[in-house]
């Protein structure tokens, strides 16, 4: 039997890390009595805080939801880290941590699950129940970890949607994006009142207003025009003045 997996000790923090390199179980688990059970008890050996690097492009969900209960199980802490790809079946895995960081350069997929089905038309269908049910239980994961409504969940996965590592931590599958620098903003500098400033500022606002369009100002200025010329407007009533006034907007 071919390991997916492998536990190692971290000499510098003496913690146990678990490496996923590659697919999750080439083979499916289900009705797999020996690759879930040493699994399990190759975890239980863990006694303390876990590390768990992830970068793989998913495999059987029958195996990574298994996987996702033992971790969910584990009574230290689990740390999940994407260093590549968490895709597929994998990004079920992602789940799985108490707190789940990804690389800036990573990247995490969700799809719905698929299967090959052979058989009657009965058979069939009984697959594609399946399907649905397996999806919904995988919807669980994401829901949990996300918070996101499941009909969000559910259209992300039918969409193939793939995350870098901003977008996966903007919508909630991770909880942060690893070696991220956290920068202090500068503080706004206080701007000293300035009388001249302020006189300033007061003559752009009266000149501003100057410059304001009033109707009934204009409509003023230009009957006083119009009265002070040598050949007064016969006939010429308020409306038609208002009318030839408006001519003069810009």
């Amino acid at each position: 039997m071919k390991k997916f997996w492998n536990f190692i000790q971290n000499e510098d923090t003496s913690e146990t890390e678990l490496l996923f390199n590659g697919p999750i179980s080439e083979d499916t688990w289900w009705g797999d009595e020996v690759t879930p059970a040493l699994f399990r008890d190759e975890l239980a050996k863990v006694s303390g805080n876990l590390t768990v690097w992830l970068n793989s492009p998913g495999g059987d969900v029958f195996a990574a939801s298994q996987i996702y209960s033992m971790l969910k199980n584990h009574k230290g802490k689990v740390t999940v880290k994407i260093d590549g790809i968490a895709a597929s079946a994998a990004s079920v895995v992602a789940m799985a941590g108490d707190e789940t960081l990804i690389a800036p350069t990573a990247l995490m997929m969700i799809h719905d699950p698929s299967t090959c089905a052979t058989g009657n038309k009965k058979k069939k269908k009984k697959a594609i129940i399946l399907l649905d049910e397996v999806k919904e239980s995988i919807i669980n994961a994401y829901e949990t970890k996300s918070h996101l409504s499941r009909n969000k969940i559910a259209k992300l996965m039918s969409d193939e949607t793939w995350l870098n590592a901003k977008k996966a931590h903007e919508m909630g599958f991770v909880d942060g994006i690893l070696f991220a620098e956290k920068k202090k903003p500068f503080p706004p500098e206080e701007e000293e009142e300035n009388p001249d400033r302020k006189k300033e500022d007061e003559d752009k606002e009266d000149s501003l207003t100057a410059m304001t369009y009033s109707k009934s100002r204009n409509l003023s200025a230009f009957l006083s025009k119009v009265s002070a010329s040598a050949e007064p407007v016969k006939g010429t009533t308020i409306d038609q003045l208002e009318k030839r006034l408006a001519l003069l907007k810009y």
